[in-house]
């Protein structure tokens, strides 16, 4: 028969209405203390995760600074800053500039710009589409290389050139004669004979809705130099050929005083051009669809 020396019997029982225990009074103490400290701790979770944070450390001040310039920005500024008292290369005159910038604003904020000729602006045309697509292509094959390592993010490529300045009216006439066939105005370059067209660029370029083209090069101030005629001929097809983006496209033409840019820009722009107060440009607009 077990013992039951040490059993504790603990009797809950009425007096006048009033429950009594027989429950120590320091074990009730304890009981209220244990109660009273989860009680608190349970409130305290609870306004916690219902008021949110706030944090009263002062925010850094650099990182209320404005976002950096663009690279092709800062470039463009640096160069002008550091050329701007040369007057040996050739300049365009701002109203030449504006008229570009005019262009490439209407596409905005990301415009396909295709440049023909590398030159003293072709910074300021990688800056006024840094959203954009900017490609050069040059007959330089070093000063494309050379061009591509000072400005990283440049996308630029080489042309080889067969024509000759002194070669363009045989040129432009058998361009007229093909017109029908391997020199038609609508095409993919790429798959083309003509001798004015250039076909010999990544095949990706002639996919590309431009939405801006400027012919700025080769040169042809000398009768032995490449000229432009493959140059404007090749912008007016990318243009005309053009199947989706944007409607318009705009095709700038440099130094149409001169006889080769003046009479290639007649042959293959003529219905569509748009003149200006001043001479050395050729601006046509294309509507595509």
């Amino acid at each position: 028969m077990k013992s039951h020396a040490n059993t504790k019997l603990i009797l809950i029982h009425k007096q006048n209405g009033v429950v009594a225990s027989s429950f120590p009074s320091s074990y009730r103490l304890w009981l209220l203390f244990v109660t009273t400290f989860f009680t608190f701790a349970f409130a305290f979770t609870l306004i916690s995760s219902t008021v949110p944070y706030s944090s009263t450390r002062h925010t850094n001040p650099s990182a209320s600074i404005a976002a950096p310039l663009p690279p092709s920005v800062s470039y463009a500024l640096l160069h002008y800053a550091a050329t701007a008292l040369n007057t040996t290369s050739p300049h365009m005159s701002s109203a030449e500039l504006n008229s570009i910038a005019e262009s490439l604003n209407d596409c905005s904020p990301s415009c396909n710009f295709l440049i023909f000729g590398l030159t003293h602006e072709s910074l300021l045309w990688h800056a006024l589409n840094f959203n954009g697509r900017t490609v050069y292509l040059d007959e330089s094959e070093f000063l494309v290389s050379r061009f591509e390592q000072s400005h990283p993010g440049i996308e630029a490529y080489d042309v080889s050139y067969t024509t000759k300045v002194s070669d363009m009216p045989e040129l432009i006439l058998e361009t007229k004669s093909q017109v029908l066939n391997e020199c038609r105005p609508v095409q993919n370059l790429l798959f083309s004979e003509c001798k004015l067209a250039i076909n010999d660029l990544p095949n990706h370029m002639y996919d590309v809705p431009w939405d801006v083209i400027l012919v700025d090069g080769p040169r042809g101030y000398f009768p032995k130099a490449p000229g432009r005629m493959s140059a404007i001929f090749s912008a007016s097809v990318l243009a005309k050929s053009k199947k989706v983006g944007r409607s318009r496209t705009h095709v700038f033409v440099h130094d149409v005083g001169r006889e080769v840019e003046k009479v290639c820009s007649h042959e293959f722009y003529a219905k569509k051009i748009w003149s200006r107060p001043w001479i050395r440009w050729r601006i046509s607009c294309w509507e595509n669809g």
